[in-house]
């Protein structure tokens, strides 16, 4: 008895403290958890506030692509018309600089003059001729003046273009600059949640160290209080069983004791206190 005793008590020792490193080891897991839990909820918000950056971005980079698309279209419009340009300044440059105007209205005095005065041949043939020469120079003055309202035109259909293609490169920078920036943001949330990533696979690693680490304390655990359990039952027995005995030879020997009682009755001996204590014993 005495060491089926001793060992209970051993075994409750090492059980309680089996117990105790269990319970610290699940605190620990339970700790780690929540801090895994913790950074699991940044890296979500930092997803979240990543989604509309990149839709942001991404709009601005279409805008960005569109608006390069224009600026090409307005770069090629330039060209032509600058090449077509090109083309007039001859025409431009070989004109007289004389007035259509005055040209008109000299043909019309030498041509007023040959109706009225009735000029010689000769006079006549020279008056013809210098009308001839004027309408010439009419004809090139006229083409020139065509030209040069065509390349005015051509001039300033540039220079509306030009302004147009400034103020899309200004739109394509601002737009760029924005989409830059929105594009950075993500970058810089997208690095912190790897950095977040690597340490929740730390604390996963560590997790799942807490977790064997109880499993391997589990197993004798289990025996232990397997075995505990079972001496207790087996000592509870042996207490009954001792105590079946005790109260047998109780028993017995107070029976022993009122036969003599009895003995002593039949002989009419005088009873004492005891005799008549055991008579009572054994009548309950």
């Amino acid at each position: 008895m005495t060491e089926l005793n001793q060992r209970i008590n051993e075994l409750q020792t090492e059980v309680h403290a089996k117990r105790t490193g269990l319970k610290q080891l699940d605190d620990q897991k339970e700790a780690l958890f929540k801090e895994r839990n913790a950074l699991g909820k940044q890296i979500s918000e930092f997803i979240r506030q990543i989604k509309p950056l990149r839709e942001e971005r991404d709009t601005l980079t279409n805008e960005v692509k569109a608006l390069k698309d224009e600026r090409a279209k307005l770069t090629k419009h330039i060209q032509e018309k600058i090449g077509v340009f090109k083309e007039t300044s001859p025409v431009k440059t070989t004109a007289t600089g004389e007035s259509p105007h005055r040209l008109r209205k000299e043909i019309e005095r030498l041509e007023y003059k040959i109706e009225t005065e009735a000029p010689s041949f000769d006079k006549e043939k020279q008056l013809m001729k210098a009308i001839n020469e004027l309408r010439k120079k009419l004809k090139n003055a006229e083409h020139a003046n065509t030209a040069w309202k065509a390349s005015k035109e051509i001039s300033s259909d540039i220079d509306t273009a030009k302004k147009s293609a400034d103020t899309t490169h200004d739109q394509i920078q601002q737009k760029a600059k924005l989409s830059q920036e929105k594009h950075e943001q993500m970058v810089k949330l997208s690095k912190h949640i790897d950095e977040l990533k690597e340490q929740e696979k730390k604390l996963n690693a560590q997790i799942d160290l807490k977790k064997k680490e109880i499993e391997e304390l589990l197993k004798p655990f289990d025996e232990q209080r397997k075995e505990l359990n079972e001496l207790r039952k087996k000592a509870g027995l042996e207490v009954e069983e001792e105590g079946k005995r005790k109260e047998h030879t109780k028993k017995k020997k107070l029976s022993d004791l009122r036969k003599e009682v009895e003995d002593k009755i039949k002989n009419k001996q005088k009873l004492t206190n005891q005799d008549l204590l055991i008579l009572q014993s054994s009548d309950e």
